[in-house]
C-alpha cells in the first residue's frame, strides 16, 4: 500500500508469512503454484471500529432523531439481549460476536477493532480476524467511577492471559464523567494498551457538554443515569483528546462535527504522531445526514482508518462498501479510501508491523478479489459493487471462502494476471 500496484505480480508463503514478492517471471514450480487469473490481491482489510455485539440486527435501528433518539432503541436492545429475552444472555451476546467475525472475514476482513461492554468467553475463540478488544466503561456517577474501573481490569486481566490484543475504551463524553475516564486512561497507561472513544459525534453531544442541557440532558435522564442535583463532570473534546494521547496508540471514533471545535482538532492534529480518526462513513451519513470531514482531517496531517461501527448503524459490515461510500462522493480515491482500510486502520490498532500491507517476513493475511470485468484501474476495481470477495486469509490459513482456481496453498506461489500489492517499504516484521 506504499506504492503503484503490481501488474501480473505473484507472492510466495511458506508456514504463514510472506517470503517473496514479485512481478512477471516463474515464482516456484507448476505443482507450487496457483494461478488466480484476472484478480485482485491486497492485504486483509482492516476494521477499525465496530460493535460486533449488535451483528444479529437483521437492519439498523431508526436514527431518523439523530444519536439522541438511536441511542435509548441501542440500550433498550442491550438490556433485552441481555437479560436473555432473545436467548440466554451470554450466550446471546456470543453468538452475534461470532455471526460479526464469519461476516467480517467473508468480506476481506482479517483485523478488528473490537469494542466490549462485555466479555463472553469463547466469543473471539477459533479461526477469524485478529481482534484487539477495546474494554468499554461508561458511568456518570461516584459509583461508576469506583466499580466500572475494578470490572475493566479484570476483563483486561483475562484478554491478557488468554492471548487476545486488548484495549480500554471510554465510551463517549456525554456518557462518561471525568474521574472514571482519567481511571480508565490510566489503566490503558499502566498496561501499554490504546485507547479508543467516540467524540464530536453530534451537536446535541456538544451543546451538553457547552451548557449542560439540550437533547442528550433528557436521554440521560430518561435513563435514570443524569443527577440533577449533582451534575457530572463532563470534559469537552479537546480534553479527552489530550487524555488520549497519554496512551500508547489512541482512536477517535467519528470526528464527525469537529470542524465546530477549533480547539478538539488543534490539539488532535498536535497528536498525531499518536492519534488516528476512524470514521464510519455511512452511520455518520445515517445519524447526521452527512459524511466525515476527511478533508479537515487529511489536511491536519491524521491517519484515518475506517470502521463499520454496527449492525445496529448499518447494512451490513463491509469495509469495501465504506470505501466506495468516500469514493463515490469524492471525498477521497478509491487507492486513498483502501489505504484507510489497510495501512492506516494497522497502524490505529497497532498492528502496524502485522496487518495493513504485503511485505516479506509479515503474516501472510490478505483477500483475493474477483473483479467482475477486466480491471485498469486496480482501486476503483477493488471497491466496485461488481467485484467479489473470493477468499480470506490469515497468517496464510483460509478464514473465508474459497479460489475458484484450485485450492489454496498453505505454502507455495500465487500468481495474479491483474493486480496484487507491493511490500511496504518499512522493515518487514513477522510478529
Amino acid at each position: 500500500m506504499a506504492g503503484p500496484p503490481i501488474e501480473n505480480g505473484w507472492l510466495r508463503m511458506e508456514r504463514g508469512l510472506i517470503t517473496a514478492i514479485g512481478r512477471r517471471g516463474t515464482p516456484g514450480s507448476p505443482a507450487e503454484t496457483l494461478d488466480l487469473g484476472d484478480a485482485i490481491v491486497l492485504p486483509g482489510l482492516v476494521n477499525a471500529h465496530t460493535h460486533l455485539e449488535f451483528s444479529r440486527f437483521d437492519c439498523p435501528l431508526d436514527a431518523s432523531g439523530g444519536l439522541p433518539s438511536w441511542i435509548p432503541q441501542v440500550v433498550a436492545a442491550r438490556r433485552q439481549q441481555r437479560q436473555g429475552l432473545l436467548d440466554d444472555g451470554d450466550e446471546a451476546t456470543a453468538t452475534a460476536i461470532r455471526l460479526g467475525l464469519a461476516e467480517s472475514a467473508a468480506a476481506g476482513v482479517t483485523a478488528i477493532g473490537e469494542i466490549a461492554t462485555t466479555i463472553p468467553q469463547g466469543a473471539y475463540a477459533g479461526p477469524g480476524p485478529a481482534v484487539c478488544v477495546f474494554r468499554e466503561g461508561l458511568g456518570l456517577g461516584a459509583a461508576a467511577a469506583a466499580a466500572v474501573p475494578r470490572q475493566v481490569a479484570a476483563d483486561l486481566d483475562w484478554l491478557e492471559r488468554t492471548g487476545f490484543a486488548a484495549g480500554v475504551s471510554p465510551h463517549a463524553p456525554y456518557s462518561v464523567a471525568a474521574p472514571l475516564g482519567r481511571r480508565l486512561v490510566a489503566e490503558a497507561c499502566r498496561r501499554g494498551l490504546p485507547v479508543a472513544m467516540h467524540l464530536c459525534e453530534s451537536r446535541e453531544e456538544e451543546e451538553l457538554l457547552a451548557t449542560g442541557s439540550g437533547a442528550f440532558r433528557r436521554v440521560l435522564e430518561d435513563l435514570g443515569v443524569w443527577n440533577a442535583v449533582q451534575p457530572p463532570a463532563l470534559l469537552p473534546a479537546a480534553a479527552w483528546i489530550g487524555l488520549l494521547a497519554q496512551a500508547r496508540r489512541g482512536l477517535v471514533i467519528h470526528a464527525t462535527h469537529i470542524n465546530r471545535d477549533p480547539a478538539a482538532l488543534a490539539r488532535l492534529a498536535y497528536h498525531r504522531d499518536r492519534l488516528a480518526v476512524v470514521i464510519c462513513p455511512r452511520t455518520t451519513r445515517m445519524m447526521s445526514g452527512g459524511l466525515p470531514p476527511v478533508r479537515l482531517l487529511a489536511a491536519a496531517g491524521l491517519r484515518l482508518a475506517i470502521g463499520t461501527d454496527s449492525r445496529a448503524s448499518n447494512p451490513d459490515l463491509s469495509v469495501l462498501a465504506e470505501c466506495r461510500t468516500l469514493a463515490d462522493t469524492g471525498l477521497s480515491s478509491p487507492m486513498e479510501s483502501l489505504q484507510m482500510a489497510t495501512i492506516h486502520g494497522a497502524w490505529a490498532l497497532g498492528r502496524e508491523h502485522r496487518s495493513g500491507c504485503l511485505a516479506v517476513g509479515r503474516p501472510a493475511d490478505l483477500v483475493i478479489l474477483r473483479p467482475g470485468s477486466t480491471p485498469t484501474d486496480p482501486g476503483a476495481a477493488a471497491i466496485d459493487p461488481s467485484t467479489k470477495v473470493e477468499a480470506t486469509l490469515r497468517v496464510g490459513r483460509l478464514i473465508a471462502g474459497e479460489s475458484g482456481h484450485g485450492a489454496i496453498p498453505t505454502a507455495g506461489s500465487w500468481r495474479s494476471g491483474s493486480q496484487s500489492w507491493p511490500r511496504h517499504r518499512l522493515p518487514p516484521a513477522a510478529r
